[in-house]
């Protein structure tokens, strides 16, 4: 995710980096192939001129432009839950790793805190990698033992599962009288903390904005993009193009907006920084177990991850 260190009204004109611009580059060429087609003939197609002028289009805009902020205003709920989620699942960590480390001592017989802490962060790395698809061996690789690797890679919720074993590490110290009833309760309060923001994420993954929505949306831009010209050619004549791909950069760019915020998981420039937010976990956590804390995610020269 890229969050800019403020910048003048001029340089921002001209930011490349994380625009939607780059996606919709394409689309915008073709609109101004369209609108100069439109301004050569005068406003005719196959022969026949199109019977355009601008009164529709003005109406049809207001309607878009509200059609297209309901729409966005759906996705940013989406991404703003998601962080939010992030949020709560950077502040539950912290809470269950400071209860673990002074409630229960650290001479306990068969239990290890630092491997409790471990798999703690290990599953916010699996996490991480579950809502992006991507292989989490080598995130994991630093932080559990090859056993715990080998029972890791055969689940299919792997946050879950190293959730679990948490609990059951718990359930063992409360056995052997390291822990009370109320300890483990506050500890197992924060492991249900865990678990409720893994599922809302994988529900947020697996759960997208209905597919014939984005769809009515899709269409209705394109065809008030590539009408426009033909009824703005009467009006403005040489200054068609100019307007026509202005129009449809900012409709266009309303829309990629709107698609790449719902799905906040990502990888593009304005999704989620899932990476340097988990790696944020790992260093909070072994900062608390007065630990090494590892580096926090590079940053490029024009922004930083957060």
């Amino acid at each position: 995710m890229i969050v800019r260190t403020p910048q003048n009204w001029f340089r921002t004109l001209f930011i490349w980096d994380g625009s939607v611009l780059q996606s919709i580059t394409p689309q915008l060429l073709f609109m101004f192939l369209v609108s100069t087609l439109a301004l050569f003939t005068d406003g005719h197609l196959f022969g026949d001129k199109v019977p355009l002028n601008v009164g529709p289009f003005t109406l049809l805009g207001v309607a878009l432009a509200i059609f297209l902020g309901f729409r966005n205003s759906a996705s940013y709920d989406r991404y703003w839950e998601a962080r939010k989620m992030w949020g709560n699942l950077m502040i539950a960590a912290r809470a269950l790793t400071s209860q673990v480390i002074n409630y229960i001592p650290s001479d306990t017989a068969g239990f290890d805190r630092m491997l409790f802490v471990k798999r703690l962060i290990a599953a916010v790395y699996a996490l991480n990698n579950q809502l992006r698809e991507t292989d989490p061996h080598t995130d994991l690789t630093h932080l559990l033992s090859a056993e715990d690797l080998t029972r890791v890679a055969h689940w299919q919720y792997r946050p879950i599962g190293l959730l679990d074993q948490l609990r059951a590490m718990l359930a063992q110290a409360q056995r052997q009288g390291a822990l009370s009833d109320t300890q483990v309760w506050m500890c197992d309060a924060q492991i249900n903390e865990l678990a409720a923001m893994v599922g809302g994420c994988e529900r947020i993954a697996t759960t997208p904005l209905p597919f014939p929505y984005g769809v009515l949306l899709h269409r209705t831009v394109y065809a008030y993009c590539l009408l426009l010209p033909f009824g703005l050619v009467d009006s403005i004549g040489v200054a068609t193009p100019l307007i026509s791909v202005f129009v449809s950069y900012t409709l266009l760019a309303l829309e990629a907006i709107a698609s790449e915020l719902a799905d906040p998981f990502g990888k593009a420039p304005n999704h989620l920084a899932l990476d340097a937010m988990t790696r944020n976990v790992e260093r909070s956590l072994l900062e608390l177990c007065g630990k090494a804390v590892p580096s926090p995610m590079p940053v490029g020269k024009s922004y930083r991850l957060t």
